[in-house]
């Protein structure tokens, strides 16, 4: 089937739309970072960088790391740049800009999330790497697409509705096995929730209050058997979805900085951030 133009915009200058990348751009193993001034913050650690593109808050570096190339490429805020991301960086490997059919082999990118995150448990403390096994979702990605859940998956979506009280059903995903076992095996297993925003959905009142003021407590208290939400932020559970749905290795990383129940924030956050950047370098 070619797909129309409306649907996959190439760019003039062969890229694809929004991340402004052609295929030889990248490598088959990406970092990804929420801020676009943490490209260089990774990139700084190259040995070589042969591409160099930025646009709006894609930021994205390629280059060599003791011989390995590496793509580190910034995603800006939420699930909804997870989604133009995932799908296009998917496109730039297994379809045909040419003909605009979808290529007969696969590949699938080994896609590894460094990012930053608040703790919703007094025994993680601050400074923690935390690996995420699982994500859940709270935003309504998954409202447009036919992810498939298992039976232990649902039943964490089901019994964390009820407990919010709300009108859509979250969606919960696995990350990748093979990459927490290669890079995060001594890290703090965790549990993440992506929530659709900064403050009310995770709890913080400013000046536009909070529908639920137990909500914070209702996150740190929720349990399904040995299952509970370790930490939040704004990308996971996206990443994991989509990499489901198209057939890609996803792993996020979180570098704890804050702490909700003892309502602590790291000092030395960005010497966490920098120590995490530097395992995941000499493990990926």
């Amino acid at each position: 089937m070619v797909i129309p133009e409306s649907e996959l915009i190439i760019n003039k200058n062969g890229t694809i739309y929004h991340l402004n990348l052609q295929p030889e751009h990248i490598s088959d193993t990406i970092i990804t970072v929420g801020d676009p001034d943490r490209v260089a913050m990774v990139s700084k650690y190259f040995d070589e960088i042969e591409v160099q593109v930025a646009k709006r808050e894609f930021v994205t570096h390629t280059g060599y790391y003791k011989g390995k190339r590496l793509t580190v490429i910034s995603t800006g805020m939420g699930t909804d740049n997870i989604d133009i991301l995932m799908n296009e960086l998917d496109a730039l490997v297994n379809i045909d800009f040419q003909s605009r059919e979808v290529n007969e082999e696969k590949i699938s990118l080994k896609i590894v999330r460094i990012g930053t995150s608040g703790s919703l448990q007094s025994d993680i403390p601050l400074g923690s790497h935390l690996a995420s096994h699982y994500a859940v979702g709270l935003d309504s990605l998954m409202e447009f697409y036919p992810l498939q859940q298992n039976e232990n998956e649902e039943s964490i979506t089901k019994a964390l509705q009820e407990q919010l009280g709300v009108g859509f059903r979250p969606y919960c995903v696995n990350g990748s096995k093979s990459l927490i076992e290669k890079i995060a095996f001594d890290m703090v297993p965790g549990n993440t929730l992506t929530c659709p925003g900064f403050y009310a959905p995770q709890g913080r009142v400013l000046r536009g209050g909070l529908r639920n003021p137990d909500l914070l407590k209702v996150y740190q208290d929720f349990r399904v058997c040995d299952f509970r939400i370790t930490n939040f932020e704004m990308e996971t559970a996206g990443y994991y979805a989509m990499g489901r749905l198209l057939g890609h290795e996803m792993l996020s990383l979180n570098a704890i900085v804050a702490n909700r129940i003892s309502q602590e924030f790291a000092s030395n956050a960005e010497e966490v951030i920098d120590s995490l950047i530097v395992k995941v370098l000499d493990r990926i």
